[in-house]
């Protein structure tokens, strides 16, 4: 990712949008804070529409849904079974 001025960016904004498309985002940035990213239509559209939505994902039951990553279950299956202790209150 390339940083870009903000004078520079406007200048060659042909340039900063080629670049976006074909090497990914572009960061603008105005006194050398970052202030804006230039991405491609593609890696835009990826970003605002998810292969599924969250809400669709959490109504899937058991049998249709993904099966979790190996790393995940093994984190589950080691988990300590102890509740924590008994306070009085």
């Amino acid at each position: 990712m390339l940083d870009w001025q903000l004078q520079e960016a406007k200048n060659r904004f042909s340039e900063v949008v080629k670049l976006a498309r074909d090497d990914g985002p572009q960061t603008v940035t105005v006194h050398g804070q970052r202030a804006a990213v230039v991405l491609s239509a593609r890696d835009y559209d990826a970003l605002k529409t998810p292969e599924m939505p969250f809400t669709e994902f959490l109504l899937l039951d058991a049998v249709s849904s993904p099966p979790w990553p190996d790393d995940v279950v093994d984190t589950i299956n080691d988990r300590s079974r102890d509740t924590g202790r008994d306070v009085d209150f």
